[in-house]
C-alpha cells in the first residue's frame, strides 16, 4: 500500500469578495477552485483565510500567523479593494501588499497578486495611481498578476448583489476564470 503524499497548500488572502460574502456557503469563487483544483491538479488543499471588510493593513497584520500555521506552497492576495474604497493611502496600501507578498516568498510561497479597480467618480489621479500599485507590487516582486480581478464583471449590473459591490452568484464562475490562468501557470 502506498502513501499518498501530503496535500500541497493554497492559501488565499482576501476580503468580502473571496470570503463569500452575501453568498450561499460553499458557492463562491474559491470554493470553486477548491473543486477544479481536486479535478485537474490532485493534491492540493485550499485554506480560505479570507474576511470580509479586511484592508492591506488587516492582511499584513495576519499574514505572518497564517505563514506558519498553514505553510503554503501558494498564496493568493486578493486585498486592497476596501482600502480604496475607504479611501486610505495608497502609500500604505503598497507598502502593505509588499508586506504581504515579501512574507509569502520568503516563507518558500509562489505568490499571485489579484489586482482591483475603483471607480473614475474617485478621480482619475487616485483611480490610475490605485490600479498602478498592483503593477508596482507585481514587478517590483516578480510576482504574477491579473491586473483586474472583475474583469468583465464590473461593467455589467446584472452581476452584482444589490449593493452594487459584491459578486453575486452568477459572477463566481468568471472570478476563477479570471484567476485560473495565471494561477495554473504559478501551480503547474
Amino acid at each position: 500500500m502506498q502513501a499518498t503524499a501530503p496535500a500541497r497548500t493554497l492559501l488565499v488572502l482576501g476580503d468580502s469578495i473571496s470570503a463569500e460574502y452575501g453568498l450561499a456557503r460553499g458557492s463562491g469563487w474559491v470554493a470553486l477552485l477548491e473543486a477544479r483544483l481536486a479535478e485537474r491538479m490532485p493534491g492540493w488543499k485550499v485554506v480560505n483565510a479570507s474576511i470580509s471588510g479586511e484592508t492591506s493593513s488587516g492582511g499584513a497584520a495576519r499574514i505572518a500567523s497564517l505563514l506558519e500555521r498553514h505553510r503554503p506552497e501558494a498564496v493568493i492576495v486578493e486585498l486592497g479593494g476596501n482600502d480604496a474604497l475607504r479611501g486610505l493611502d495608497l502609500n500604505a496600501t503598497r507598502t502593505n501588499l509588499e508586506r504581504i507578498v515579501g512574507a509569502s516568498k520568503q516563507a518558500g510561497a509562489k505568490v499571485l497578486l489579484l489586482g482591483m479597480q475603483v471607480p473614475p467618480n474617485y478621480g482619475r489621479a487616485y483611480t490610475d495611481a490605485f490600479a498602478a500599485l498592483f503593477d508596482d507590487v507585481s514587478r517590483s516582486h516578480q510576482v504574477p498578476l491579473v491586473p483586474f480581478f472583475l474583469d468583465g464583471i464590473a461593467e455589467d449590473t446584472s452581476l452584482f448583489q444589490s449593493d452594487r459591490i459584491h459578486p453575486n452568484d452568477q459572477a463566481q464562475p468568471r472570478l476563477l476564470e479570471n484567476a485560473w490562468p495565471a494561477l495554473e501557470t504559478l501551480l503547474g
